[in-house]
């Protein structure tokens, strides 16, 4: 049966203290909001709704930067959670199936639990996602018997007995999309605050005989994120669960506490990964690579065989192929290094494509850009750059070339040629115990402290 996803990322978050929407902090290198859409996204639902308030626009952009298809709703009043969703019901009208609901700033709620509550919509009209609390604070209370929800009590209208029950509300539920926005546009604002609560539609559901349903999750899947410590308690948790989840995926972690994966970090069986190792959004490592210690990757695909580091940085469009060698100190940008490349140390190749079995020399420099525009280098196969190169691109330099040490290269190289561009050196004999007795007695009359 066809799903629709309803995110509501309105709300403003005021104990952020953030002029950042609160839906847009990041846990794993990725926003709270992408946490919430790749969960619902492993359902492949037909339509996804991110409803929009506070920062409606920066939300709304970082929702289609996840992914273009995703509509947006404008909550231009904030009236509480009911009517937040019934401002996508326009995006919705017509489309057949569940429309499950929500939350952009609670990351962790599993695709599996998802799954449950989807499948439990076979024996109930409505079906609530709830969690055992080892506080139950003010959470609103679950009054259920088995897999059927009687209520939603809230903390403030419960007895002593219903606060005493631990089986607490996530907020998170599912129907069928037509029955969901009916129920929704039903639900009134007879209460303290004048808002319009999601909640109250299970109550509506069984007045008109509707079975409400429960499905129960472990309770860190429904941490929802109001302040900066919940925010840091949450990037702890992304973070150990992400190492575990390597770690029994067969990639070798030597010192996982001192690891950081990103939301969508991919790396292949037998791997290593050294210690301070720090991924941001977009990478992937292939089976048997290796990232040595210290190094920074985003945005890049290294190939199984090759190694990285340590104290390496691979930026945006970083390309290695297999048994690429890039070594301590080197940063790489929208680059592609055919296999067998090796880039030692010390080097920065940016907005360039470097051909199969190239040695990189010490101190080599891809001049890419001219303080207005990018240009390309492109280097062959088999060449071999000269320490302290400095290509001034847009330049190329042919299969099994050569430049020279200490070259600066600003015309095209062909294949097999050898290309010097040194400024000419001057020697003078004997001159320097002169050069050095000079500067003793220039230091020996300044006064003490101006040397």
């Amino acid at each position: 049966m066809p799903v629709s996803l309803i995110v509501l990322a309105a709300g403003q978050g005021t104990r952020m203290n953030s002029d950042l929407p609160k839906v847009l902090h990041q846990v794993g290198a990725a926003p709270l909001l992408h946490h919430a859409l790749a969960a619902g996204r492993a359902l492949e639902p037909e339509v996804t709704v991110v409803v929009t308030g506070h920062g409606a626009e920066q939300v709304a952009k970082s929702a289609r930067a996840f992914d273009p298809d995703i509509q947006t709703a404008l909550q231009e009043e904030q009236k509480g959670t009911a009517h937040a969703v019934l401002q996508a019901a326009p995006l919705l009208e017509g489309v057949a199936g569940d429309a499950l609901v929500l939350y952009g700033d609670t990351p962790f709620i599993r695709p599996e639990t998802l799954q449950a509550m989807l499948d439990a919509r076979r024996r109930h009209a409505v079906v609530v996602l709830g969690f055992h609390a080892a506080d139950p604070g003010r959470y609103g209370r679950l009054i259920a018997e088995g897999d059927t929800l009687h209520r939603i009590v809230e903390w403030k209208d419960a007895t002593e007995d219903e606060r005493a029950v631990t089986l607490c509300n996530s907020g998170v539920l599912c129907a069928d999309a037509a029955t969901l926005m009916r129920l929704c546009a039903a639900v009134g604002n007879a209460n303290a605050a004048g808002e319009y609560y999601l909640p109250d539609i299970v109550a509506l559901a069984r007045a008109e005989g509707l079975s409400a349903g429960l499905i129960l999750c472990d309770e860190s899947e429904t941490l929802g994120i109001n302040t900066r410590a919940e925010l840091a308690r949450a990037e702890a948790a992304f973070q150990s669960r992400a190492r575990t989840e390597a770690l029994e995926n067969g990639v070798t972690l030597t010192a996982p506490e001192t690891v950081f994966f990103a939301l969508d970090t991919h790396v292949g069986r037998d791997a290593i990964i050294g210690p301070n190792v720090l991924f941001g959004p977009g990478v992937t490592i292939e089976s048997g690579a290796e990232v040595k210690g210290f190094c920074h990757l985003e945005g890049c695909h290294i190939s199984r065989g090759a190694t990285v580091g340590p104290f390496a940085r691979l930026r945006p469009g970083a390309e290695l192929a297999e048994d690429v060698h890039v070594g301590n100190f080197v940063e790489i940008k929208n680059a592609i290094l055919e296999e067998g490349v090796k880039v030692g140390h010390l080097t920065y190749l940016g907005d360039a494509h470097v051909g199969e079995h190239t040695n990189i020399g010490a101190g080599t420099v891809t001049c890419n850009y001219d303080g207005v525009m990018k240009h390309r280098t492109t280097i062959g196969k088999r060449a071999f750059i000269g320490s302290d190169t400095m290509l001034v691109a847009p330049v190329t330099v042919g299969d099994g070339a050569l430049t020279g040490s200490g070259s600066v290269i600003t015309e095209d190289v062909p294949a097999e040629a050898i290309a010097l561009g040194r400024a000419k050196q001057v020697t003078k004999p004997g001159l320097a115990p002169k050069l050095f007795e000079k500067l003793k007695s220039i230091k020996a009359s300044k006064p003490k402290g101006q040397e």
